[in-house]
């Protein structure tokens, strides 16, 4: 599994409306998109959730390496660069997965999301830091679906979670709101470590 985000941070006057009409137009095209777990179109908007920006910032689980580089490579995220510019797209090995009791439930799609990263300690044991991670996964009726992945060129350790309404304040990270999930081969994850 891969984890991949890039985030597009658009001016504080931007019409987010716009964001979530390309979305509701194009969101659907990767509905079946080979190699895909997921795709969640996550935003930010100034002033909601303590957002201190406007952003459009998707997150990608992938199942396999072809199907990112399928779209990496191809006219979805050409088009998005020809829109907005080149964007840096940061990316993670996927460390673990665990769905929630809500994923394959009809109706209840997660409507935000939650992103942590914390970088690991030069004499932290990167296996421990990820078995931590993965053992605090949150466990609660609201979780879609959470990963853990790393980042070993700056070892950072990375969880997203998907929650189907508000995520739990307790939760810590940056708060986006989910417009659409394309989610062709999330149930071909596999749940729990990942190596």
């Amino acid at each position: 599994m891969h984890a991949m985000q890039y985030e597009i941070t658009l001016p504080v006057d931007y019409d987010m409306g716009i964001i979530r009409k390309r979305v509701a137009d194009k969101g659907h095209l990767l509905d079946a998109h080979l190699g895909l777990g997921l795709k969640a179109y996550l935003i930010r908007e100034r002033g909601h959730q303590s957002s201190p920006v406007n952003q459009y910032a998707p997150f990608y689980l992938w199942r396999t390496a072809e199907g990112m580089n399928g779209f990496l490579w191809g006219p979805g995220f050409r088009s998005l660069s020809a829109d907005f510019g080149r964007p840096v797209v940061r990316h993670w090995l996927g460390a673990g997965l665990v769905g929630g009791t809500v994923t394959g439930t009809a109706g209840t799609a997660p409507t935000t999301a939650t992103r942590h990263t914390v970088r690991l300690p030069e004499t932290a044991d990167p296996a421990e830091a990820v078995e931590r991670a993965l053992a605090e996964l949150p466990v609660h009726p609201a979780l879609h679906t959470a990963a853990v992945a790393v980042d070993p060129s700056r070892w950072e350790l990375l969880t997203v979670a998907l929650w189907h309404g508000q995520a739990p304040e307790e939760t810590t990270g940056t708060r986006y709101r989910v417009l659409h999930l394309s989610r062709p081969e999330l149930d071909r994850l596999p749940a729990g470590r990942h190596w």
